[in-house]
């Protein structure tokens, strides 16, 4: 393992220099590759890889890997080897190395306590969350969930050649639905064209059950109204609102909302974060980060600091697919036509589901009920009974949250290592 880490990485002497930040243009298995280096303290180090992948102007393949090194540029070999997919408008960086983020957050991220714990962590950035701003977007129209599909199997080879085994594929939110669906298609396989075994999606549902027939509907609702957009040249939904939110609750919290009338600054973002289920609902009472309730009001968040809070929104992508959107509500819904199809039973790798009471909870479990697997487990972290769900241990604190190193994190590094 250690001759192929040398081969994909430039190998410098054991005496070179630390450096908070170096970048470079080389080779990583076998594909050209612009490499930026971000020294985390210690012995760790983040590596973001930028390859092209074709002439549209944001075909780039986004590589993230967080690893505790040798010495500068020489990663050191691992036990363990985990694929993190980030959900809606996040960044690999935003959603699990969130102390490197503009703005910055106080919490250090679930990627860096996997690498301490000899896991050697890796990530892929979708294509949505590369233009800035004012970037171009003439390509946004191409980015469903079959080009996303494409190119985590292209991210998985590669990291599969450098780790020298194969990877743990691991979602959040969304990132677990693209996690189970590459996992059917690619159980469909021969073996040798297989680079993940093992799978663990972080609160989400990839089929609904037949008693949620609400949530399916709800989702069958959003998929015509999303495909209707996508048909008449929307292909961007951006995320104005949540950058405000969360910028505005961090510069003036206290001021009156621009967003939203009659609402203080503060007050906009902890509805937002609190009492999601008001803008979306993949659940009862589905909500971002578990708050304090007076009534039916949010005055507080309960698990994650307000600053976490805060720098999250404030750091979202300006960009997301329209067509990735009405992909996502479609395989839900799960009637024709399909963007993929590929079914649950194709997983026969194992499968840990980890989830939150106050997020999608325990509508996930119903998934791991249609995978093939025989290896199939779940923790759905919850403070209270379920007639507190709607104050319960929300879908991001499973990220943010202060105490999720010890009720989320460890128990997943403990399967992932064992598994």
């Amino acid at each position: 393992m250690t001759s192929k880490l040398c081969l994909c990485f430039v190998v410098v002497t054991a005496c070179a220099v630390d450096a908070p930040s170096d970048t470079r243009v080389q080779d990583i298995a076998g594909v050209h590759a612009s490499i930026r280096r971000d020294a985390l303290g210690a012995d760790l180090a983040h590596y973001q890889i930028d390859v092209r992948i074709g002439a549209a102007p944001n075909a780039v393949l986004r590589l993230h890997r967080v690893v505790r090194e040798l010495a500068p540029w020489q990663p050191r070999p691992t036990a363990r080897g985990a694929l993190l997919l980030h959900g809606d408008f996040s960044t690999f960086v935003t959603n699990f190395l969130p102390q490197l983020g503009e703005p910055a957050s106080p919490v250090r991220g679930l990627a860096p306590y996997l690498a301490d714990r000899d896991v050697d962590v890796w990530g892929l950035d979708r294509r949505w969350t590369l233009p800035a701003a004012d970037g171009d977007i003439s390509d946004f129209g191409d980015m469903g969930v079959a080009q996303e599909l494409a190119d985590i199997e292209r991210a998985l080879a590669i990291a599969h050649a450098v780790h020298g085994s194969r990877l743990a594929l691991v979602g959040f939110s969304h990132g677990g639905q693209l996690a189970y669906t590459y996992a059917a298609v690619e159980g469909a396989r021969p073996p040798g064209q297989r680079h993940v075994d093992a799978l663990v999606p972080i609160d989400v549902y990839a089929e609904i059950a037949p008693a949620d027939a609400d949530l399916r509907a709800g989702a069958c609702d959003a998929a015509v109204f999303e495909r209707e957009l996508v048909a008449s040249g929307t292909t961007d939904a951006p995320n104005d609102f949540l950058i405000a939110a969360g910028t505005l609750a961090a510069e003036a919290p206290d001021a009156d909302s621009p967003l939203i009338p009659g609402m203080t600054n503060r007050a906009v973002m902890l509805l937002t974060l609190g009492q999601t289920f008001q803008f979306v609902a993949f659940a009862p009472f589905y909500h971002l980060a578990a708050p304090v309730l007076d009534g039916d009001t949010a005055i507080g968040l309960r698990e994650m600091s307000e600053q976490a809070a805060n720098a999250w929104l404030a750091g979202a992508t300006p960009h997301q697919s329209m067509r990735e959107a009405a992909d996502f509500d479609t395989l839900w819904c799960g009637e024709a036509p399909l963007p993929v199809t590929a079914s649950l039973a194709n997983i026969r790798v194992p499968v840990w589901l980890l989830g939150a009471a106050g997020g999608f909870g325990e509508q996930a479990l119903f998934t791991l009920t249609r995978v093939g697997s025989s290896d199939v487990g779940s923790l759905v972290v919850q403070r209270f009974g379920p007639e507190r769900r709607a104050e319960d241990f929300g879908h991001a604190d499973l990220l943010f949250a202060t105490d999720a190193p010890a009720l989320a994190w460890q128990p997943l590094v403990t399967w992932l290592l064992h598994h």
